[in-house]
């Protein structure tokens, strides 16, 4: 079986979990529309594609695909996503499985405002979250919420523009930086759908903060929940953290898969503050937590593969050692001048 990861950017180290899970079986391709992807250099071949959003991008994938014999895809990006999940029937119907949940679920997860209503329409517990500042100005007056305040991206993800506001001073300003600086960045993409409606201001939670890997299989079907206690974070990123067993966080993220009926993985991150659980953010692909769940023993890469032939997994294969402990290091990756 050959496998294509697109949106690669710098997951050097998926591409190596795809290679190890195939062994002599398949080879592992890759795609980035920047040629200046470190993660290029790990896989058995790579191409660099149109961006995302060209007319010409799905046809483009599809032509690559076909060339090189590929059978399933897996993409790491969460634009890129949506846009796959709008062709997922193309591919299908020229032998190219997507792993990728439903295109309505796919846009709940990068939408934060429907994040925000999709739980809460669920009874999910979820930070407060409002569309404008004249909204939260009101719930501030009448104590239904208070400063601090996140503002961010309604559609964005990592670290990227997001502001904490102390007083309504700072929330003016930060939601017209904000706002101002979407229309010079990548996310102006998928703010254009509502750039009036671009930004959201969302109650901070301050307390433990936890990820989750929500595992289902290609049928949507709940299997297992990694959840990792926070210890660092570094550019949106976790950077350092602890498997840990937690009940009520896997009830919550059992609730969630079976719901959503997700495919593969669905990288959530909650808070605990006083003892309760707020979800934040969903993503449904491999997320930057993912590496803690290898490392203490999940192989989802290996998981995919067996049930994209049909195989049966070994039980231990989705489930992690408890009390492992990891930190991300810095290495550097010298990049092919032929690109």
């Amino acid at each position: 079986m050959n496998i294509l990861l697109t949106s690669v950017g710098r997951r050097g180290y998926l591409v190596q979990y795809f290679k190890d899970a195939l062994g002599t079986k398949g080879k592992v391709f890759v795609s980035n529309s920047s040629k200046l992807s470190p993660a290029l250099s790990n896989a058995d071949d790579y191409v660099v594609t149109p961006l995302i959003y060209d007319e010409n991008y799905i046809a483009f994938l599809l032509k690559y695909c076909k060339e090189k014999n590929i059978q399933m895809i897996v993409s790491l990006f969460d634009i890129d996503l949506y846009i796959l999940a709008n062709s997922k029937q193309i591919f299908e119907e020229n032998g190219i499985s997507l792993i990728v949940s439903d295109k309505e679920f796919i846009e709940i997860c990068n939408d934060k405002w429907l994040t925000y209503n999709y739980l809460l329409n669920n009874n999910i517990s979820t930070p407060q979250t409002y569309l404008s500042i004249n909204s939260v100005l009101k719930a501030i007056k009448s104590n239904s919420v208070s400063f601090p305040l996140i503002v961010k991206p309604r559609w964005g993800m990592g670290s990227l523009e997001i502001f904490t506001a102390d007083n309504e001073e700072e929330l003016i300003l930060f939601y017209d930086k904000v706002k101002r600086n979407i229309k010079v960045s990548y996310l102006e993409y998928e703010s254009n759908k509502d750039i009036d409606n671009s930004v959201i201001i969302q109650e901070k939670i301050i307390g433990t903060e936890f990820g989750m890997d929500v595992i289902n299989d290609l049928k949507g079907n709940y299997v297992n929940t990694i959840i990792r206690k926070k210890i660092a974070m570094r550019a949106g990123e976790t950077d350092c953290a602890i498997i840990v067993e937690n009940l009520i966080i896997k009830d919550i993220s059992k609730k969630i898969a079976k719901i959503s009926r997700h495919i593969g993985n669905l990288d959530v991150d909650i808070l605990e503050r006083n003892s309760k659980y707020y979800v934040l953010e969903m993503n449904a692909r491999f997320g930057g937590g993912y590496p803690f769940s290898h490392l203490a023993g999940v192989n989802l890469p290996l998981a995919l593969i067996k049930w994209q032939n049909n195989e049966l997994i070994e039980k231990n294969i989705l489930e992690a050692e408890i009390g492992v402990i990891g930190q991300k290091d810095i290495s550097i990756v010298k990049l092919d001048n032929n690109l």
